[in-house]
C-alpha cells in the first residue's frame, strides 16, 4: 500500500490555503480604507460655513434629539434656507434643480456603523453629550469625515468615564447589539 501524505501537506491544498487567507487579509484592509475615506457628496456642504454661521447639529439632522438616527437633510429643509440668497454658485444651482424637480438629495451617509450595532442618539443627546463629542470638531471641516478609531472600545471607555457606576448597565452587549 502506497504511503498517503497528510492531508495539510498537499501542495494543492497549501496554495489553497494561503490564497484564501492573503484574500481574507486583502479584503479587510481594503474595506477599512474604504470606509475611513468621506463620500464625494451630490452637493459640496460646507459644514465649517454653516456650523460658523450659527446652524445647529440638529436643525439639519432633526430627528437626532428623538430618534435612533440623525437623519440627513431634506431638499425643502434646505431649499428653505437657500432660495432666499442670491448669490449664485454651482452647488446652489445644483440645490435649486433638486428643488424644482423636488427631487431628494442622494445624500451619502459618512457615519455608518454595522447592521448589528444600533447607537441611538436621542439617549446621548439628552444627556447633554456634544455632537463633538463622536463626531470631531464640524466646525473646523470642509466636509464631514468619518472619525477614526470609533469602535467597541471607545464607546465602552466613554461609558466607563462618564458613568462609572453605571458601567455594568451601559456595558450589557445587548445595549448596542440587538
Amino acid at each position: 500500500m502506497a504511503n498517503q501524505q497528510a492531508l495539510w501537506k498537499k501542495p494543492g491544498l497549501s496554495i489553497g490555503l494561503t490564497l484564501v487567507v492573503v484574500m481574507l487579509i486583502g479584503a479587510g484592509i481594503g474595506a477599512l480604507l474604504l470606509t475611513q475615506n468621506h463620500p464625494d457628496q451630490p452637493i459640496a456642504f460646507p459644514h465649517s460655513l454653516h456650523v460658523g454661521l450659527g446652524a445647529q447639529c440638529t436643525y439639519c439632522h432633526s430627528s437626532a434629539p428623538w430618534g435612533s438616527s440623525a437623519g440627513l437633510p431634506t431638499t425643502d429643509k434646505c431649499w428653505g434656507c437657500h432660495q432666499q440668497i442670491t448669490k449664485k454658485s454651482p452647488q446652489l444651482d445644483k440645490l435649486a434643480k433638486y428643488a424644482q424637480n423636488n427631487e431628494a438629495i442622494p445624500w451619502i451617509p459618512v457615519a455608518i456603523q454595522p447592521d448589528h450595532i444600533h447607537f441611538n442618539h436621542q439617549a446621548h443627546l439628552s444627556l447633554g453629550i456634544d455632537c463633538e463629542t463622536c463626531h470631531g470638531n464640524v466646525a473646523q471641516m470642509q466636509v464631514a469625515e468619518p472619525q477614526n478609531g470609533k469602535n467597541m472600545g471607545w464607546c465602552l471607555g466613554c461609558h466607563k468615564k462618564l458613568a462609572p457606576t453605571q458601567f455594568t448597565r451601559l456595558s450589557d452587549c445587548a445595549l448596542c447589539h440587538y
